[in-house]
């Protein structure tokens, strides 16, 4: 969704900010993480639908402009050659707004946070940490690989759940197809062969009548659900209950809080590598997880705060596994803490994928023994009676 915020920054004084959030309280957040305070907020529509999101091409600006900076060029004509070569209206307005932010003198981290909605906050960390070293090309290439991992990751989900979904809505797409124009007209024909016929039959047939004679009253209230089912998917609340419901079945809950720790511990060690100390990166983070996790991430920033080791403080809060908790303590032993938070997120990424490709290889036979049998049931169900029929002629 997308807010519209009035808010003092540090340094900046009174601004207006567009945020994409899950809710309110996600926007003030983001806010509170930069260093500021929310005068007003109010969520921003186009009819009743939220604005579309701005597709900046972070990854792409990122890996072009570390290939000029690599070649030599300056920051500022790199960021000139940028503007020049691109085409998308919508990226070249904030390129020309983050050169002409530059042109007055301002640092790049401090440019790059006039566009939230094209860099996130991590990037402006990231971007701000090698300012302190003076080496924003390590950064970025930080960055990248970063992005390009959780890229990865995400294109694995999605590509291994596309064919269950595929076949699913083939299935039902049949399925309703005989019931609303096949069904109908079989039960047409057998209207006089008389009520000695199997309950299933029956009752088949009586759908038929009733899709005949009230198919438009049926449609409308197909339609009606479909449109409520659109609407409660857009609404903040739904998707909140809906993720709640998947977290409480055992299997399930458990493989997502292992996603929510590889993606919180990748970004972890991005930012710790950076430069940027723990407890600032635990801050960062939080926004990333789920809602029921940024208390516990709160809470374990707050006893490392209070001197606790950073191992102790995950494992106190639950943030992490048996795996990760040796990991843990073998980076605070060789002090490499940012590379060892990126191998946990490595080891779960990989235990996620195997998981993954198990339970597919599970789902797809069943769903097709599903889909199989209730098409099958319909069609046996549909000529029932002729084979009735042709065993009383015999």
């Amino acid at each position: 969704m997308r807010y519209e915020i009035k808010a003092v920054l540090a340094g900046q004084g009174m601004i207006l900010l567009e945020l994409d959030a899950d809710s309110e309280e996600d926007a003030r957040l983001q806010v509170a993480a930069r260093g500021g305070m929310v005068l007003n907020i109010r969520r921003s529509f186009s009819g009743w639908m939220p604005k579309p999101r701005l597709r900046f091409p972070l990854a792409h600006f990122s890996q072009e402009l570390l290939s000029l900076l690599v070649a030599g060029l300056s920051l500022v004509e790199s960021i000139e050659t940028l503007a020049d070569k691109e085409q998308d209206a919508g990226a070249r307005k904030i390129i020309d707004g983050l050169l002409a932010r530059l042109y007055e003198g301002v640092t790049f981290s401090r440019a790059l946070e006039y566009f939230p909605q094209a860099f996130p906050p991590l990037y402006v960390a990231t971007a701000r940490a090698s300012e302190r070293t003076g080496d924003l090309p390590e950064a970025l290439t930080r960055f990248i690989s970063y992005q390009t991992q959780m890229d990865l990751a995400r294109k694995k989900l999605i590509g291994a759940s596309i064919y269950p979904v595929l076949l699913l809505v083939i299935g039902l797409l049949v399925a309703v197809f005989l019931l609303v124009f096949v069904v109908p007209k079989f039960s047409a024909i057998y209207e006089d062969v008389g009520t000695d016929l199997p309950w299933l039959s029956q009752l088949l047939i009586q759908w038929g009548h009733f899709v005949h004679e009230r198919g438009w009253q049926l449609a409308g209230i197909v339609a009606a659900m479909l449109g409520l089912m659109l609407y409660g998917i857009t609404r903040p609340l739904f998707r909140t209950w809906a993720m709640q419901q998947l977290w409480r079945i055992p299997a399930v809950g458990e493989r997502m809080r292992v996603y929510q720790l590889a993606r919180f511990y990748r970004t972890l060690g991005m930012l710790l590598r950076g430069g940027i100390p723990v407890v600032k990166a635990l801050e960062m983070v939080n926004g990333l997880l789920q809602p029921h996790f940024r208390p516990r991430v709160q809470a374990a920033a707050t006893l490392i705060r209070e001197g606790k080791t950073i191992s102790g403080a995950m494992e106190t809060e639950g943030l992490t596994t048996a795996v990760g908790s040796r990991m843990l303590r073998v980076g605070e032993r060789t002090g490499l803490m940012g590379e060892m938070m990126e191998r946990i997120g490595n080891f779960h990424d990989e235990e996620i994928a195997r998981w993954v490709e198990w339970i597919t290889k599970l789902i797809e036979p069943l769903l097709m023994a599903l889909i199989g049998g209730v098409i099958g049931g319909i069609i046996i169900l549909m000529y029932m009676p002729i084979f009735q029929l042709a065993g009383s002629v015999g």
